[in-house]
């Protein structure tokens, strides 16, 4: 076996087409385009979306809704996740829960939820603070205080 040798196996080597060189080729006078139109000419690509000058779909249809710049999205976490995350004593903040990685830092405050049980005393500052939260926090002997949110 040489290198030299070598050939591509039979078929694997097609010739390219050749358009625009007479009628018996199957591929003379219009060279395959079709007869006239944008995409007969040279560079008659379409854009997506182009319907020919017709108003496009998508400037017909309505614009649905809106974004409020001025919501505020609080970092939600549950009395369940902080029994995990908390040791005894110790103080629920944005910030301590934003270290711990429990919510995103460009959250605009903290907001405890009441989903799971709590069994350890716990001091909780937060924007908000759900009704059933403040008082699984406060049956654990732990405090809520609900600071500007």
């Amino acid at each position: 076996m040489d290198l030299s040798t070598l050939k591509a196996p039979k078929g694997a080597n097609r010739n390219r087409k050749r358009k625009g060189r007479g009628q018996g080729s199957t591929l003379g006078k219009t060279a395959g385009k079709g007869h006239k139109g944008q995409k007969a000419r040279s560079g008659g690509q379409v854009k997506a979306g182009f319907e020919g000058g017709q108003m496009p779909l998508q400037r017909r249809l309505p614009k649905q809704g809106f974004t409020n710049i001025h919501a505020k999205v609080y970092g939600v976490v549950n009395v369940s996740t902080l029994e995990r995350a908390f040791e005894e004593g110790e103080e629920v903040s944005f910030e301590t829960v934003a270290a711990k990685r429990l919510i995103k830092k460009h959250a605009d405050g903290l907001k405890v939820l009441g989903q799971g049980t709590l069994s350890k005393k716990l001091v909780v500052k937060a924007a908000k603070v759900s009704a059933s939260a403040q008082e699984k926090i406060s049956a654990a002997g732990g405090t809520v205080e609900v600071i500007g949110g």
